[in-house]
């Protein structure tokens, strides 16, 4: 089994199509994790990433039974040079623990060896002197097919190599998106060529669920736009951005789904990670249940999409 695979055996066990964002900005973590880091290593990067990396513990502690997956925004980790790296690779190891899948959602991409190296960092193996190399932890990365067919490649290979998968980014949730995605080429959108010659690489790259290594990103912000791109790539599994913060509905993201209701998961980043700043998941606001609020909002979408999917 593939990544896919894996992925689509873990939804179906929990009856969850829910990718849990961990994209921590320092403001929203809450101010007791933080004070409890100053009283450990001062005000320093150190006690930022402390919180961060409490943060996440917890809500992958308490959520890990309802969600098959998170999703790592790397620039939330990067802002904080190696020590925040180090925060993420915990943070990886921890899920993996669980036995949840991890997306590092990077949009990584390069020409030739550049593009291969970062294939190799998130998919494939690390490198030693002399030793075994290491093998990463994480599931799948995030690929931005801009530069060509040439660029893909190497991610292609090295998944399959590994058992990995890569979702690429087709049809994005940011208002922008149309500027780019909707340049013509003949009679279709950048976005539609994108698409077709995703559903071309799936044609040799199913798993034993029918669903490719090669997966697509598609914004639910964009509903008419999924029901399109569902028909054109019927063997590639839709990771949907968009959900919650960014204005989607559960009845906005309908269209991803397959006939049989798989074929996608839904992402949702804020709206779960900060659902204690919600008076419906917290109605005293206190800080301190902000796991607890989480796993409310992860029910509540649950529930949300279940009833439609229904």
């Amino acid at each position: 089994m593939n990544a896919i695979d894996t992925l689509i055996a873990a939804i179906q066990e929990k009856q969850s199509p829910i990718v849990m964002g961990l994209d921590p900005t320092l403001e929203n973590i809450p101010t007791f994790l933080k004070e409890a880091s100053i009283s450990k290593y001062g005000d320093t990067i150190k006690a930022s990433v402390d919180s961060i990396w409490n943060f996440n513990q917890r809500l992958i502690e308490v959520l890990h039974p309802y969600i098959p997956c998170i999703k790592l925004q790397m620039a939330c980790y990067e802002l904080f040079g190696s020590e925040g790296m180090e925060v993420l690779e915990k943070t990886v190891k921890l899920a993996k623990q669980y036995k949840l899948s991890v997306i590092a959602d990077g949009k990584r991409n390069d020409i030739g060896s550049s593009a291969a190296l970062y294939a190799k960092a998130y998919l494939g193996e690390r490198p030693l002197i002399t030793g075994k190399p290491i093998k990463s932890d994480v599931d799948f990365l995030t690929v931005n097919p801009l530069l060509g067919s040439d660029s893909l490649t190497p991610f292609i290979e090295e998944a399959k190599k590994n058992g990995k998968g890569i979702f690429v980014l087709v049809r994005t949730s940011n208002p922008s998106a149309t500027e780019y995605q909707e340049a013509k080429l003949g009679d279709s959108f950048l976005y539609e060529k994108i698409a077709q010659d995703l559903q071309q690489y799936a044609k040799d790259l199913q798993g034993e669920s029918g669903y490719s290594l090669v997966g697509a990103v598609v914004g639910a912000t964009w509903k008419e736009e999924q029901k399109k791109l569902r028909e054109t790539m019927p063997n590639v599994f839709f990771l949907v951005p968009g959900y919650g913060a960014q204005g989607a509905k559960a009845k906005d993201i309908l269209p991803s789904f397959d006939a049989q209701g798989g074929g996608a998961i839904i992402n949702a980043s804020r709206s779960i990670m900060y659902a204690y700043q919600n008076k419906i998941y917290n109605p005293t606001l206190e800080s301190s249940r902000f796991a607890q609020a989480a796993l409310a909002a992860v029910k509540d979408m649950l529930s949300d999409i279940e009833t439609l999917r229904q």
